[in-house]
């Protein structure tokens, strides 16, 4: 009976991603992902930040552990990009966009800031989105630096 009902779990787990078609979840995301880099390419952290879940429950981690909640992750890049010169130009690149049912997914690519006065940056990041009330957002962020 155990296996049966095991045996079941596995095949409707295995059909709920088998069905998700990767250009459903691959276009919006790559649309947010191009939506958050233009908004930082203006300066507009606020803007930014509607890629994210707001939710206390939001993760992003990042060199100095885990930060939770949208507001924390917005006061934080506040801090550490004050003003235009420190945000600089925010390009993504090598996306893998990879489906994890119907309204889930995980990204993992590179970001590269080019900022001509304060200095180039760059690294690897782990993107998981979900669907949340018809919209895809980033619920955890794990970025780091090269």
């Amino acid at each position: 009976m155990t296996k049966n009902l095991s045996g079941g779990c596995m095949m409707l787990l295995l059909t709920a991603c088998a069905t998700t078609r990767p250009a459903a979840v691959q276009g919006p995301i790559r649309q947010v992902l191009t939506t958050q880099a233009a908004a930082w390419n203006r300066g507009d952290i606020p803007a930014f930040m509607e890629g994210y879940w707001r939710s206390d429950s939001l993760v992003f981690l990042g060199r100095k552990g885990p930060t939770y909640g949208w507001q924390q992750t917005l006061d934080n890049y506040r801090r550490g990009y004050p003003d235009a010169a420190a945000m600089g130009q925010l390009a993504f690149s090598d996306l893998h966009i990879t489906p994890d049912g119907p309204q889930a997914a995980h990204v993992v690519g590179r970001w590269h800031l080019t900022r001509p006065t304060a200095g180039d940056i760059g690294g690897h990041f782990l993107l998981v989105f979900r669907q949340v009330k018809g919209q895809w957002v980033i619920v955890a962020d794990h970025t780091n630096n090269e």
